[in-house]
């Protein structure tokens, strides 16, 4: 498919298609929507987090972490980050990293219990 139709519309109109996609769980077409979008408005981090999450479910997950340590680089207690930052080095088998991560999710949460 044409890239200028991942490409084309606002930032809005753009960010709907990659919610099309991704609830479709066509996750690398949703990459693709997402990768222009976060280019354009690399501040906003709605964006950055579903292009993650469109990685990872893709099993892209060295792109997934790379989008996930931007977020928690610029924003340290951004919970949900750190949660799917931990799920990614799992699936990489880096569990020492990914507990570490886990565990500061499960802080970010309140979650005191499984410190």
């Amino acid at each position: 498919m044409d890239m200028t139709y991942y490409d084309h519309g606002t930032p809005t109109e753009r960010w709907e298609r990659a919610r099309m996609f991704f609830d479709a769980k066509d996750y690398a077409a949703a990459a693709r929507v997402l990768d222009g979008l976060v280019a354009q408005v690399p501040e906003q981090t709605g964006p950055r987090l579903l292009l993650a999450r469109s990685y990872y479910h893709s099993a892209q997950l060295r792109r997934a972490e790379a989008e996930l340590r931007i977020v928690v680089e610029r924003d340290p207690v951004e919970h949900y980050a750190r949660l799917m930052l931990g799920r990614t080095l799992e699936r990489q088998g880096r569990q020492e990293e990914a507990d570490a991560q886990l565990r500061i999710a499960s802080a970010l949460a309140g979650d005191f219990a499984e410190l």
